[in-house]
């Protein structure tokens, strides 16, 4: 697998999601973060991510990337739209994830 690709595909995949929730919705002031975890940190593309400097160890366990598209707003809508975008391309490719998120 070339996980270069495959994050750079979540990556336009996050941003285009917010874009697209902030051009339909604006910005929501309801304050919050939203990330996506990674159940295991022993996986081929944890190894990457640990490699390339891509996210963090999960308090738990596992793996994190928080606020995976970058973005500075404090809407947590827009950072969820995000973080699932991402989450999905993650998935579709095999590479097991999901969003999470909380408010501030």
């Amino acid at each position: 697998m070339n996980f270069t690709s495959i994050y750079e595909e979540a990556m336009t995949a996050a941003k285009a999601a917010e874009a697209e929730y902030f051009a339909k919705y604006g910005e929501p002031m309801y304050c919050g973060f939203a990330w996506v975890d990674f159940p295991s940190a022993r996986t081929p593309f944890v190894t990457w991510c640990k490699k390339n400097n891509v996210g963090s160890k999960h308090w738990q366990k596992g793996w994190q990337i928080w606020n995976p598209a970058g973005n500075h707003t404090q809407s947590m809508d827009i950072k969820e739209a995000g973080a699932h975008a991402f989450a999905e391309v993650m998935n579709k490719h095999g590479i097991q994830c999901y969003m999470g998120s909380r408010a501030d």
